[in-house]
């Protein structure tokens, strides 16, 4: 398919040969023909250079609704073959060149509702090498998205809602001034605490972690939110897993046909987090996660 530039151009051709013809001068029926046979030529390698080019996709990380989801495409290329101008729709990247190697593009989506995200379909397309003409083509792709909920702005603290077992032992079963191990520095840390000889050795901000500094035990728990939607209970929740989060807690997540015991970290995050993205989404009846 031609391009604005392709279009205009064509026009040229047309009016050289009209005005060649008219006065009938070889010289510019000579210089038409070359221009002719010039875009015949650039629209044969315009379609070449998408020829058996191989596309694969894969799912960024989760976003939360409202952010731009991002997929990474990965374009790859026979030995001996080299492609220019290469371009993704929904990603702001050229690949300007592959040659006996591959290229990865970064498209981005909106996202509009929480859940799994998927692409079915990537169009890749070409200008090369004359920008007279257009071509694209369609692939199938397969990779799946994540989309958490959108937190909301303020929760009530799991403390405020829900008990909390002050009594939970640590894992370690050590009295309140036995020494259990370092951590990373959060604000609000007692002086006393840090380990100025790891700050001096340039090792950054670290607080010494003492048997009476247990993390709080917490469950988030569907059923003591408000009586309201479910979209805004599902908020209300996220924005509890991120604070628990956040604070370091031990803390759990339960949800109508849903269990995941208490535990902290990244991955304990994430798990939460897609539980509540895929609520009410996935075909299973009911999870249980451990």
């Amino acid at each position: 398919m031609p391009t604005a530039v392709g279009f205009w151009y064509g026009v040229l051709l047309f009016v050289t040969l009209i005005g060649a013809l008219n006065y009938q001068n070889n010289l510019g029926l000579l210089l038409t023909f070359l221009m002719i046979s010039i875009s015949l030529v650039s629209m044969h390698h315009t379609w070449y250079n998408l020829l058996g080019l191989r596309i694969q996709t894969q799912a960024g990380a989760p976003v939360f609704c409202g952010q731009m989801a991002r997929f990474v495409v990965q374009l790859d290329t026979e030995r001996g073959r080299t492609r220019y101008d290469l371009r993704i729709r929904g990603s702001s990247d050229v690949v300007d060149k592959i040659a006996d190697s591959h290229a990865q593009v970064v498209m981005q989506m909106a996202t509009q509702r929480r859940g799994p995200l998927p692409i079915n379909e990537i169009e890749v397309s070409t200008r090369y090498p004359l920008g007279l003409f257009h071509a694209w083509s369609l692939v199938q792709a397969d990779a799946v998205g994540l989309v958490y909920p959108s937190p909301a702005a303020h929760a009530k603290s799991p403390a405020q809602m829900f008990s909390i077992d002050h009594n939970a032992k640590g894992d370690h079963g050590v009295g309140a001034d036995d020494f259990v191990g370092p951590r990373p520095y959060r604000a609000g840390d007692s002086p006393r605490h840090l380990d100025w000889k790891a700050l001096a050795r340039e090792r950054g901000l670290i607080t010494k972690q003492f048997g009476g500094d247990q993390a709080q035990r917490v469950w988030l728990d569907w059923a003591h939110l408000p009586a309201v939607d479910v979209e805004t209970r599902l908020a209300l929740l996220c924005r509890q897993v991120l604070d628990a989060a956040d604070q370091q807690w031990v803390y759990g997540l339960r949800l109508p046909g849903v269990i995941i015991e208490r535990n902290q970290g990244d991955a304990h995050r994430h798990r939460c987090l897609a539980a509540l993205a895929r609520f009410q989404i996935s075909s299973e009846s009911a999870v249980l996660e451990k």
